[in-house]
């Protein structure tokens, strides 16, 4: 059976302008560098970018405030193109979401963009290593049963592809995010997920 792990963010919903929007004011507000942290931040974890862009002695209030300003930017999030359609084609076991993002923010901005929350969902507080580590990818394949090889992992980040191709498995770029170019190392690269379908069959 072939099986799809789906990042979350900048794949199955467009929550980059308020991905964006928070760590600029957060940098700001932090006396960090905005420009820097918006070629990076995507498809990582918030502990992960704190820990390169912050001091040490402001990371937890750095956090706090990332997590603070995510919650009331919820009502921002648009699936992205093609998202519905395609998973209302697949079984519950067939697929999953293994995201950088806290559980109860990733189970929101799929709800507010009127997408499921998948039954097996694997975000940053399940793994020791965040992306581009394989670890969430393999943990999401052994929970569906599926060897990663038989998995097709959907990403718009760089971080997130290198995960997916350290995962073993085929690797599909979508550039909401970020160009083609910075997605090369996929397998595929795609505009959004209407073209998904044609792309791995």
């Amino acid at each position: 059976m072939q099986a799809f792990l789906f990042d979350i963010d900048g794949t199955l919903v467009d929550s980059s302008a308020a991905v964006e929007r928070v760590w600029r004011q957060v940098a700001h507000e932090f006396s960090a560098d905005a420009t820097a942290i918006l070629r990076n931040c995507h498809g990582r974890r918030d502990t992960d970018v704190a820990d390169e862009f912050f001091a040490p002695e402001v990371k937890e209030a750095v956090l706090e405030r990332v997590s603070s300003l995510d919650t009331e930017a919820v009502a921002d999030v648009v699936p992205i193109p093609g998202a519905r359609q395609l998973l209302a084609t697949l079984d519950e076991g067939q697929w999953a979401a293994v995201t950088s993002g806290p559980r109860p923010l990733m189970t929101a901005r799929l709800q507010a963009a009127g997408l499921p929350v998948p039954a097996v969902l694997v975000t940053a507080h399940d793994v020791q290593f965040g992306k581009p580590h394989p670890e969430g990818f393999l943990l999401a394949a052994r929970a569906l049963g599926v060897p990663p090889a038989s998995c097709v992992v959907v990403e718009d980040s760089p971080a997130g592809v290198a995960a997916g191709k350290a995962a073993g498995a085929f690797v599909v770029g979508v550039t909401t995010t970020h160009p083609a170019g910075a997605l090369a190392a996929a397998d595929v690269v795609v505009n959004d997920l209407s073209e998904l379908p044609r792309a791995v069959c």
